[in-house]
C-alpha cells in the first residue's frame, strides 16, 4: 500500500503465504521427533542397564550351574573363556545398537519393546495386574544392585529400544526347564512376593506408552524382576521346578543357545542382529499381538502426554492444507482452531445440532459508498480543483472525490486499487488524471501504479496509462495544453525519478529520461509550446525540451541569489515567464538569457536565469496559483497568508486562515473571487478574502484507533495519534465539533443512555466528557500503558476497561454515566487485552487477548474468571465485537495469522458482521458465521489498514476508519430483510426483526 501500511513478509509471489507456514509446520514436526528420540535414548539406556545386570549375574549362576551338574563345566568352556563371555557380549551389544534402525520413525507404535519371538509380556499366568492407587510413578522406587546407575547415550533418532532377549538367534527359544531353577540365586530369595509386584510393575510398565521415558528418568528394576523377564517366553513358571536330569540339560541348551550371539568372535561367526519390524515371525497370531500392544501404547502415550497430543492434532489439522496457519479440528461439542499454531477452542451452541450441516452464504445485505470524511493534504501537493460542474475534485486513500460545493453532495471515483497520490485537471475541465502508489495485495503480490484517465461526468475511466512502467509510485502528473492535451507528462517515484510523457489517446510511451535523485515536486507543460517541460524539486530547477522523442535538460541558473533548499511549486505568467515559490518564501521570476559569448566563447548557449526575486511569505510558498486576469495567488506555510497579486507582482488583498487548519497547501480558483483551499491539516476551506474562510472538509491528521456510535442518535465519534477526538453527524455529513486532548486517544464508548462517553488514552488514563458541553464530567487512570477498549454494560451500570496491562477495570456507573466508582479488576490474562463484549444481562464479559486467549469473566460475583468456558456456549451477547468467538470463527481468512483482522462489528439486528483487515478492505458476513471460509462481501477504498468498524444505531449505516489514511469512510447498508440470526441456525424460537431495528432480537 502506501508508505505508511503495515509492511508484508518480502518473499516471491508465489511461496509467500506458504513458507512461513511450512516453516511452522516443520517446526511442529521437529519437536515431536525430538520428543520421539528422547524416548528412544531412554528404552536403550534401560536395555544396556539390564544387560548389565545380566553380565554380573552371569558368574552367579555359573557357579551353580557347576555346583549343580559338574558336566557342565565342559560346556563353559566350549562357550567362553575367563571373562571372554563378558567382552564378546558387550561387543555384541554395541554391535547390535550400530545396526538397528527404526523403519518407521514417524509413528511412535513403532517403538515399543518386543522380543524376538513376538511376545510382549508374559504367558497367561503372569499377564500385568494394575498397580495400587497410591504408587506414584512420579516417587516410585525400586531397589538397585551397587554400582550399577542408568547411563544415557545419545543415539540416533531410528534407533529401537534394546532387550537382552535380541541376542537369541532367530529360531532357538530358550530352554525353560532349565530357568526356574537357575532363577533361585542365593541371597536373592527371600521378599519373593514383593518381587513378584515390583516383576508385575515392569510389565505394566512396558505395556503401558513410553510416556515416563519423557516425562520421568527410567527407574531401576530388581535383579529379580529382569531375571524372570527372561522366562517370560517359557511355558512354566519359575515356581514350577523341573527335574534335575531335565534342568541340566535345558540349562546346557539354553548357554549353548545364548553362546552364539554372545561370543561371535570366538565362534568365527559374523551374525549381526536381526532387525525387529523387518524380522519373519512365523507365528501369525504372535504377530497379531504384538500389533495391537503397539497401537495400545501409541494411544496411551498420546492420552498421557497433552503436549504430544496437541502437536498431533496440529499436524492433522495442518495435513488438508499445507502453509495454513490456520486450521480446524473437530471434536464433537466443540471446534478447535489454530491461529498460528496455537488451538483455539470453540464449544457449539446447543440450538446447533448439525454442525458440519451449516451452510454459508454471502449476506443479503451489501454496502454503498455513501461519504468520504477527509482530505490528504498533509503530504500532497497541488490536488485540488474547482470543475465547471459546481465539484471540488480532491482525493484521499483510493478515492477520488468529487464533492458538489453548493448541492453538498458526493460523488466517487474508486478504479485505483492503492492511495492516490496526484491529480492534474485536462484543459477540457472534464477529464481528469490521477496517479496512484504501488502496494501489494494480502498475499503479497505487487500492485503495480500506474495513472488513471477519467470522465469526471461519467467517471468512466478512459486510459490506464504505465501500467508495469512505474516504480513505486507516481508523484506528478500533467496535461499539456499548446495541443489541447493530446499528452500526458509523469514523474514517478523511482530513484531516478523518471520523466515520461504519453499519449493520451493511444496511452503509448512518446519519450522518458531520468531527471534527478533528488526529489521532484511538480512538473508542467509550457502552455505556449509542449516541447518545454519543467520540473522543480529539492535544490533545482530543470527546463527540458522533447524533440522527436529525446530530452535535453538546462538548469535554472541562481546567480547572485541565494540557491533555496526547496523549489516548491511553479505557474506561468501571462507574459511566458516561469514563477517559482521556495522554501525561503520568496517568489523568483524566470527568464531566457541570450548567451554570454563574452565569457562562454561561440558554442556558448541560452540560459534561464533569475530575473527578478519577490518577497511573498514568511517560511516557504507552498503553492502558487494564476488569475484570469493575469493576477497571482500564493499560499505561505508558515505565516498561513493567502496574497493576491497583481500581473506585475505587487501585493493587492491578503488573509490569514485560521491556526487549527494548518499551513495553506494548495488554492483552486472558482470564480475569480470565491477560493477553495486545502491546508495541511487536511482540511478544504471555502470563502473570499473579504468573508473568511470557513471549513467545508476536514479529517484527521494522522492514525485512528478509538471509533464509537451513539445509541440513539445519527452521530460517531472518532479519535487517534492526532490527540483530536471529533464528533461527527452521519445525517448532515459534517463535523460537529473536535476537541484536543493532551495525549492521544485509542478507544472510546458511548453510556446507554447517550449523554456521555468514555476516551480510552495512551498513558492508561481515561476521561468522561459530556457531548452538549464537551467538558470532562470524570476522569482516572489504570495503569501506566495504553488502553483498548471502553465497554458499557447494557443498562449503563459498568464500565469495562480494557488494558494493555492485561487487566480488565470494572467500575460502578451513577449519576447518569457521570460518576465512577471502581468495582474490580479481572486478572487472568497472559497478554494485553484486545476487544470485550457484555452479555445482555449485563452479568458476564467475554474477552480477547493479544495471545489469542478467550476467557470469560462473571462481574456480578466479583469479577470471578470462568474456568469452565463451556458453561458460555449459550450466553447471548449485547454486543459481538471480539474477533475470537464461535459465532465469528469463519471470518478468518485462509493464511491468517491472528493480527490480520483489527475490529469486527455486529449489526444490532444479529443479521450481519462486519470485519475490518489489514489489507485495506471492508467485510461483510453473514452473522452468525461459525465455519471456515465462509463466504463475504469485500468492499475497496481503504489505503492503509482498516483499524475498526462501527454499524449506527439503527443498522441504517456502517462506518470503517483507516489507520495511516486518515480516512473515515462512511457505507450505507443496503438490502437485506427481516429476520433474527438464530433462524440461520434453526432455533425453535427464533423471532423476527427488522434490520433498521435499533434493538437485538429477542427470542
Amino acid at each position: 500500500m502506501d508508505s505508511s501500511t503495515n509492511s508484508l513478509e518480502d518473499v516471491s509471489a508465489d511461496s509467500s503465504a506458504e513458507f512461513p507456514d511450512r516453516v511452522s509446520l516443520m517446526e511442529v514436526r521437529l519437536q515431536a521427533q525430538e520428543d520421539e528420540i528422547t524416548l528412544l535414548k531412554s528404552s536403550l539406556a534401560d536395555a544396556l542397564r539390564r544387560i548389565r545386570l545380566h553380565d554380573q549375574l552371569l558368574p552367579i549362576l555359573k557357579q551353580q550351574l557347576i555346583a549343580v551338574s559338574p558336566g557342565a563345566a565342559r560346556v563353559l568352556n566350549q562357550v567362553c573363556c575367563s571373562d571372554g563371555c563378558i567382552s564378546s557380549r558387550k561387543l555384541s551389544s554395541s554391535s547390535g545398537v550400530d545396526t538397528i534402525r527404526h523403519s518407521a520413525p514417524s509413528q511412535l507404535s513403532d517403538s515399543m519393546v518386543t522380543n524376538t519371538n513376538g511376545h510382549m509380556g508374559g504367558s497367561e499366568s503372569m499377564k500385568p495386574s494394575p498397580r495400587p492407587a497410591t504408587l506414584d510413578r512420579s516417587t516410585q522406587t525400586e531397589p538397585t544392585l551397587p554400582g550399577l546407575d542408568t547411563q544415557q547415550v545419545p543415539l540416533p533418532r531410528r534407533v529401537q529400544s534394546l532387550q537382552l532377549e535380541d541376542a537369541l538367534p532367530p529360531g532357538e527359544p530358550a530352554a525353560e526347564g532349565t530357568r526356574g531353577k537357575l532363577h533361585r540365586v542365593p541371597g536373592l530369595e527371600e521378599d519373593e512376593e514383593q518381587e513378584e509386584d515390583e516383576e508385575v510393575g515392569a510389565e505394566q510398565e512396558k505395556e503401558l506408552s513410553w510416556m515416563s521415558s519423557v516425562e520421568e528418568p527410567i527407574q531401576p528394576t530388581t535383579i529379580r524382576g529382569l531375571q524372570r523377564e527372561d522366562f517370560q517366553d517359557g511355558s512354566c513358571s519359575p515356581e514350577e521346578p523341573g527335574s534335575g536330569s531335565a534342568s541340566v540339560r535345558t540349562s546346557e541348551q539354553n548357554l549353548i543357545s545364548r553362546s552364539g550371539p554372545l561370543s561371535p568372535i570366538q565362534e568365527g561367526e559374523k551374525k549381526q542382529l536381526v532387525r525387529r519390524n523387518s524380522e519373519k515371525l512365523g507365528n501369525p497370531e504372535r504377530q497379531r499381538k504384538r500389533l495391537d500392544k503397539k497401537a495400545a501404547s501409541s494411544a496411551n502415550l498420546l492420552t498421557r502426554s497433552p503436549s504430544l497430543e496437541n502437536r498431533a492434532k496440529d499436524l492433522v489439522a495442518s495435513a488438508g492444507s499445507p502453509g495454513s496457519r490456520r486450521g480446524t479440528y473437530s471434536q464433537g461439542q466443540s471446534i478447535k482452531m489454530f491461529i498460528r499454531g496455537r488451538p483455539i477452542t470453540m464449544y457449539i451452541p446447543s440450538n446447533i445440532q448439525n454442525y458440519e450441516d451449516l451452510k454459508m452464504e454471502p449476506p443479503s445485505e451489501r454496502l454503498e459508498l455513501d461519504w468520504v470524511y477527509g482530505y490528504r493534504g498533509r503530504d500532497c501537493r497541488a490536488n485540488l480543483y474547482f470543475l465547471p460542474s459546481g465539484e471540488a475534485v480532491y482525493f484521499i486513500a483510493c478515492v477520488v472525490v468529487l464533492y458538489h460545493i453548493n448541492n453538498r453532495t458526493q460523488r466517487h471515483y474508486r478504479k485505483h486499487t492503492d492511495c492516490v497520490r496526484c491529480l492534474t485537471l485536462h484543459p477540457d475541465k472534464v477529464r481528469v488524471a490521477s496517479g496512484q502508489t504501488a502496494g501489494v495485495d494480502k498475499d503479497g503480490k505487487p500492485l503495480q501504479p500506474c495513472v488513471h484517465i477519467w470522465d469526471s461526468t461519467t467517471l468512466v475511466t478512459l486510459q490506464q496509462i504505465g501500467l508495469g512502467t512505474f516504480q513505486r509510485g507516481v508523484a506528478s502528473v500533467a496535461f499539456s495544453v499548446a495541443d489541447s492535451g493530446a499528452f500526458l507528462c509523469v514523474i514517478d517515484d523511482s530513484n531516478e525519478h523518471m520523466l515520461s510523457v504519453w499519449d493520451c489517446n493511444k496511452g503509448t510511451k512518446h519519450a522518458e529520461v531520468k531527471s534527478t535523485n533528488e526529489a521532484v515536486f511538480a512538473v508542467d507543460f509550457n502552455p505556449s509550446d509542449s516541447t518545454n517541460i519543467i520540473t522543480c524539486g529539492k535544490s533545482h530547477v530543470y527546463f527540458w525540451t522533447l524533440n522527436t522523442g529525446q530530452f535535453t535538460k538546462k538548469q535554472g541558473i541562481f546567480g547572485k541569489y541565494k540557491k533555496p533548499k526547496f523549489i516548491q511549486c511553479f505557474v506561468f505568467s501571462l507574459t511566458g515567464d516561469v514563477l517559482t515559490g521556495d522554501s525561503e518564501g520568496n517568489i523568483l521570476t524566470w527568464g531566457k538569457s541570450a548567451a554570454d559569448v563574452k565569457t562562454l566563447g561561440k558554442g556558448a548557449k541560452e540560459t534561464f536565469q533569475i530575473m527578478r526575486q519577490t518577497r511573498a511569505h514568511e517560511g516557504s510558498v507552498f503553492t502558487l496559483c494564476t488569475l484570469q486576469g493575469g493576477g497571482l495567488l500564493s499560499g505561505g506555510g508558515k505565516d498561513r497568508k493567502i496574497i493576491r497579486w497583481s500581473a506585475d507582482l505587487a501585493p493587492e488583498r491578503e488573509c490569514e486562515i485560521p491556526e487549527k487548519y494548518g499551513a495553506v497547501r494548495t488554492i483552486a480558483d472558482v470564480d475569480g473571487e470565491e477560493l477553495l483551499v486545502g491546508t495541511t491539516r487536511n482540511a478544504v476551506l471555502r470563502g473570499t478574502f473579504s468573508d473568511g474562510f470557513v471549513a467545508i472538509v476536514q479529517g484527521h491528521v494522522d492514525e485512528m484507533w478509538g471509533l464509537a456510535t451513539h445509541p440513539s442518535q445519527n452521530i460517531f465519534l472518532t479519535c487517534g495519534h492526532d490527540r483530536q477526538v471529533c464528533l461527527w453527524n452521519t445525517e448532515e455529513h459534517k463535523l460537529d465539533w473536535c476537541i484536543t486532548l493532551e495525549e492521544y486517544g485509542l478507544c472510546a464508548g458511548f453510556c446507554p443512555n447517550g449523554s456521555v462517553v468514555s476516551v480510552g488514552l495512551s498513558t492508561g488514563r481515561w476521561m468522561v466528557l459530556d457531548l452538549l458541553t464537551r467538558e470532562v464530567v470524570s476522569e482516572s487512570t489504570d495503569g501506566n500503558e495504553q488502553l483498548s477498549v471502553m465497554r458499557y454494560s447494557p443498562d449503563g451500570s459498568f464500565l469495562a476497561v480494557g488494558s494493555h496491562d492485561n487487566f480488565i477495570y470494572i467500575y460502578n456507573v451513577t449519576e447518569s454515566g457521570r460518576r465512577y466508582t471502581r468495582f474490580g479488576k479481572c486478572n487472568g490474562h497472559s497478554s494485553f487485552i484486545t476487544h470485550l463484549d457484555w452479555s445482555k444481562d449485563g452479568k458476564y464479559i467475554m474477552s480477547n487477548s493479544g495471545d489469542y486467549e478467550i476467557l470469560y469473566w462473571d462481574i456480578a460475583a466479583g469479577c470471578k474468571l470462568l474456568r469452565n468456558r463451556y458453561e458460555s456456549k449459550d450466553r447471548e451477547w449485547a454486543s459481538y465485537t471480539c474477533v475470537l468467538g464461535f459465532h465469528v470463527m469463519g471470518v478468518w481468512l485462509e493464511g491468517s495469522d491472528g493480527t490480520d483482522i483489527n475490529a469486527l462489528c455486529r449489526s444490532h439486528s444479529e443479521r450481519v458482521v462486519a470485519v475490518a483487515d489489514d489489507f485495506c478492505k471492508v467485510h461483510l458476513f453473514q452473522y452468525p458465521c461459525p465455519k471456515p471460509k465462509a463466504p463475504s462481501h469485500k468492499y475497496d477504498g481503504h489505503g492503509s489498514h482498516v483499524t475498526n468498524v462501527c454499524f449506527t444505531h439503527s443498522d441504517s449505516h456502517l462506518l470503517s476508519m483507516g489507520g495511516k489514511d486518515t480516512c473515515i469512510l462512511q457505507w450505507r447498508v443496503m438490502g437485506g430483510g427481516s429476520g433474527d440470526s438464530r433462524e440461520r441456525l434453526g432455533s425453535v424460537s427464533a423471532s423476527s426483526t427488522s434490520t433498521n431495528s435499533p434493538e437485538p432480537a429477542t427470542s
